[in-house]
């Protein structure tokens, strides 16, 4: 493994928010998943604005292990933020994300970057889904048939958030407010290609879902201006919004991060 942090293979991101009973059993099955395969890995973990013990159990994983680090916003900046931040933050040449409620499996990362190798952008596809029907799996069915007929990018599960992108494609994306959701359609402008490989998907054990049918009338708002946001989310000179505001970055001393873009310079280091 390398020492000099500037030269990883993954680097897994993770936003948060209060899922604070989750988090160890996460961090347990991230290790066995990726501990023993040879990858050399960080895991880089965004506490988006959370109210319970989420940060407490977040310096307590940062203590035990010198692959994790932590980014903690000021409030509550939305899922597209702390993305977005995770992105600026990662060292790896590629980035895994995945949601901290235990529903996506980190077993399954591994074989997903042995896929991105080969084509930048692999996109989880949950099958078999443990969600309500009527508040998730409808609501998802319509996002993904509508989002395949704007944006030209036709998937079975955008709302998957365990993906593997090469780290040079999202690094370089525009994004917005609610543009996590058309991510693989952002980045196959400037990828080879989207693929698609069936993941695990989990019932969730602890904590709550904190989306529902609200999400689709969001998702058909966004379509509207969708072809528009594509070409923003390219184009270099295009003027980079206010994602978020870091109030402190945990990061072990010889592996201290860029200051992540789009945050002001209030972050702080420990």
């Amino acid at each position: 493994m390398r020492t000099d942090g500037l030269d990883l293979e993954l680097s897994v991101v993770i936003p948060v928010k209060d899922e604070e009973q989750n988090l160890p059993l996460l961090h347990e099955e991230l290790t066995r998943a990726l501990g023993g395969t040879g990858i050399d890995y960080e895991i880089v973990i965004v506490d988006d604005g959370s109210t319970d013990g989420t940060f407490s159990q977040l310096e307590q994983m940062y203590q035990r292990d010198a692959r994790v680090r932590v980014i903690r916003f000021v409030r509550n900046f939305g899922q597209t933020a702390a993305f977005a931040a995770g992105f600026a933050a990662a060292r790896g040449r590629f980035v895994a994300t995945l949601d901290g409620d235990l529903q996506n499996d980190p077993a399954d990362i591994p074989r997903l970057l042995a896929l991105a190798a080969r084509h930048d952008i692999v996109c989880g596809w949950r099958r078999e889904r443990h969600d309500a029907w009527l508040t998730r799996k409808v609501p998802s069915a319509i996002a993904n048939w509508l989002i395949g007929i704007v944006s030209g990018t036709r998937l079975h599960d955008n709302g998957c958030s365990l993906k593997v992108f090469r780290a040079d494609i999202v690094k370089r994306l525009n994004l917005r407010p609610g543009m996590h959701r058309y991510l693989p359609a952002l980045a196959v402008q400037l990828g080879n290609g989207v693929v698609e490989e069936v993941v695990n998907h989990r019932p969730r054990r602890f904590g709550h879902s904190k989306y529902g049918l609200s999400r689709t009338f969001q998702v058909v708002a966004d379509l509207l201006q969708l072809p528009a946001l594509k070409r923003r989310a390219v184009d270099p000179h295009a003027p980079r919004p206010q994602l978020y505001q870091i109030s402190e970055m945990l990061a072990h001393e010889a592996e201290r991060p860029v200051a992540a873009a789009g945050a002001r310079p209030s972050a702080t280091l420990s």
